[in-house]
């Protein structure tokens, strides 16, 4: 192939989506790595310590070896294909191993520590000194100060590990793509909206172009494991048989057959605690908490047991709750997990006058996005514009849009993927980066591009626009946020720029932060419109919506400190060599701890917890948590000023902006955090708003 005209290769402006193709990636990644090799070791033999002739052409060579890998790393996520697969599993160890190469150069590790001790650097700018401190941190985590026996076990395991999490996400997207609960009968459909079977015998057609199909009103009907399909079938199908044999299966994903998870998660956790152990660290989770704003593991168990006690005693009470409710519709036996989604949405229903179809037709993604655009403008002073067609796009439904700041400057960019592909995009939703903004040697500063993908529902047999539920609009606030962070940094040393070089569990702040305005007044009137009438959310919804905010909250707070705990349970404490328990035995004890429902026996979760086993959210699950007390305090902020207060929101916004957002990773995120708040961070907000404390 002429690499000439690879496309992958071409990495000047924004990746050519319409130009890749799967035959591209190999040729592409190995010369990419074969120039980086070149000028890495004409880097390495040069005496000079100084930063631009040290850091800034380390950091050259990163970023154009990552604008080669990026592009394919993320089609892998949103136009995942058997071809593309293939191609990127060949040239992963390759990637694997010259990143291992430049983190275990020792000429490069002494010149850089010899750069840290000069004088000069007592008077550098904070962003460099963390950029040098974060560096030999690394070096250090990558096995440069190994022995050679050691270093090339620790480099296996690295390589092996890459392998194992590629196969983890692979299976687990296999086999939700592979699952398919039909229905033919009507009477297999009672409870479920109108809206959800249009998109369920849309799917049929989809899978099934051979067989007729009736449309919405007569099926058949496809229902699969993605959580746009599986959330509302277990809140609102009356069929309790169908709810269970869903839930199990959904329970159960990877878990068995050619796709099975379970003997990768016991190599994972075998390997991830070697490679701790070469490093010194009893456990994998004391390497990773050396990395983070946490610090150590004791403060990640003070803080999920804080959580716990507050919640225990409001979650069963929830439960009881659903309980009384089932028993007054004649359910006599307890309650099961299938149960508990179709019981608490009824709960919801009842104590709060509507349902998730009542609110959809107010938020059409266009006005959602509308909203969302006003509420940043009001808090940050920067204005989103379309620009479609500026770009090519990896799918039809894909959106561009610029930025500009208060001087109509353009200062970013984001793509935007909103809708669910259960055929080849991967579940969940996240922030990735395209682009990093940084200084280039000519004086310019490259801007940032993100990528924001979620996995909303899909616009339905061109009937109706896409219509959000809430859910999906709180998403949507989340990954915006983590996009603010990237795109508002005002730094410009690529290595700490935007969310680069934030600490893991201090990176979800910015976005659970966004999340917050849903709820307030102002922000949510002005982007709940009906697609039809332009009506704007009637007060009485918004009053009940605003009520439920806070429903079962405490039961969703058990949830998360359930997995967390999980984690660092199977990362701290477990190790695989001499406990005779299972990981899933581990998941079962935790349960029995943290849940006020009897786990089901069979429940498989952790082959597709992928946060852990294929994310990097290894003994990091916590963050969530750890963030949402930092974003909770941080939005306390803004009540404290006075959310109806226009010249104290924006002033308010304007601190956070020049604080949370612009600082990036280039300070401790705890100054950063005093900075904008003017103290340390208090869980009092946090459990204020989850309504768990006297007098909420």
């Amino acid at each position: 192939m002429d690499l000439q005209r690879n496309p992958l290769l071409q990495t000047d402006g924004l990746p050519q989506f319409d130009q890749i193709l799967p035959s591209h990636v190999t040729s592409a990644v190995r010369q990419a790595i074969r120039e980086a090799e070149a000028k890495f070791l004409q880097l390495e033999k040069q005496d000079t310590s100084g930063w631009d002739d040290l850091m800034v052409p380390l950091a050259d060579i990163h970023l154009r070896l990552s604008d080669v890998i990026s592009p394919v790393g993320h089609l892998n996520g949103v136009r995942n294909s058997p071809e593309l697969r293939q191609a990127y599993e060949e040239v992963q160890p390759e990637i694997v191993a010259f990143d291992l190469r430049m983190s275990q150069s020792d000429a490069m590790f002494q010149r850089v520590k010899r750069l840290s001790e000069q004088k000069e650097t007592l008077s550098w700018p904070v962003a460099r000194k963390r950029i040098i401190e974060k560096y030999l941190q690394n070096a250090r985590l990558s096995g440069i100060e190994l022995p050679a026996e050691k270093r090339k076990r620790f480099n296996e395991i690295s390589t092996k590990l890459t392998q194992l999490s590629t196969d983890f996400s692979n299976h687990l997207l296999d086999a939700t793509k592979e699952y398919s609960m039909i229905l033919r009968d009507s009477s297999d459909i009672t409870g479920l909206t109108a809206g959800f079977l249009s998109m369920a015998a849309q799917r049929f057609a989809q899978k099934f172009p051979e067989e007729k199909s009736g449309g919405a009103e007569k099926g058949p009907w496809l229902v699969s494991l993605d959580y746009p399909a599986f959330v509302p079938f277990m809140e609102n199908s009356k069929r309790r048989d169908l709810r269970e044999s869903l839930f199990r299966a959904f329970v159960t994903r990877a878990s068995d057959g050619s796709y099975d998870n379970r003997p990768l998660i016991i190599e994972i956790l075998r390997l991830r605690r070697e490679q701790a152990n070469l490093l010194g660290f009893r456990s994998y989770a004391e390497l990773s908490l050396s990395r983070k704003m946490a610090g150590e593991v004791s403060r990640v168990y003070h803080l999920l047991d804080e959580l716990k006690d507050a919640a225990w005693a409001n979650a069963q009470n929830e439960l009881k709750e659903l309980q009384t409710l089932a028993e007054t519709e004649g359910i006599t036996e307890p309650l099961k997990n299938w149960d508990i989604a179709y019981w608490a949405k009824r709960l919801q229903e009842k104590k709060f006058s509507f349902t998730d179809e009542d609110l959809k037709p107010y938020f059409p993604l266009s006005s959602v996005l509308d909203g969302l655009f006003s509420l940043v403008k009001r808090l940050f002073g920067i204005r989103v514009q379309d620009a479609q067609g500026e770009t090519s796009v990896w799918h039809p439904d894909v959106r561009f849009y610029n930025i500009f700041d208060e001087n109509n400057a353009h200062i970013a960019s984001f793509f935007l993927d909103p809708y669910s592909r259960p055929e080849n995009k991967r579940g969940g939703a996240w922030m990735d980066d395209c682009k990093i903004r940084y200084l280039k040697k000519d004086g310019s500063v490259q801007k940032p591009v993100a990528y924001l993908v979620c996995n909303s529902t899909p616009p339905v047999d061109g009937s109706h626009p896409a219509l959000l539920t809430f859910r999906e609009v709180e998403t949507l606030f989340h990954e915006f946020g983590h996009g603010l962070q990237h795109m508002l940094t005002r730094v410009d040393d690529p290595d700490v720029s935007g969310i680069n070089g934030v600490e893991w569990d201090a990176v979800e702040l910015a976005s659970q932060f966004m999340e917050n305005w849903c709820y307030h007044r102002q922000t949510l009137m002005n982007m709940a419109l009906h697609y039809q009438s332009g009506d704007a959310l009637p007060e009485d919804l918004y009053q009940n919506l605003l009520a439920s905010k806070t429903f079962r909250s405490a039961s969703q707070m058990l949830r998360q400190v359930q997995i967390s705990l999980l984690d660092m349970e199977l990362h701290h404490n477990w190790d695989p060599e001499s406990d005779s328990r299972s990981p899933f035995d581990i998941q079962a004890e935790i349960a029995r701890k943290t849940s006020v429902m009897p786990p089901l026996k069979e429940d498989q979760f952790l082959c597709s917890f992928s946060h852990i086993f294929a994310g990097a959210y290894a003994a990091g699950y916590y963050s969530y948590k750890w963030a949402e007390v930092l974003s909770a305090d941080a939005f306390a902020a803004f009540e404290d000023a006075g959310l109806e207060n226009e010249d104290a929101v924006r002033k308010t916004g304007h601190r956070y902006r020049e604080t949370i957002l612009a600082c990036g990773g280039s300070e401790h995120p705890m100054d950063v955090f005093r900075k904008f708040r003017g103290r340390e961070p208090d869980t009092a907000a946090l459990l204020r708003h989850s309504a768990l404390t006297k007098g909420a």
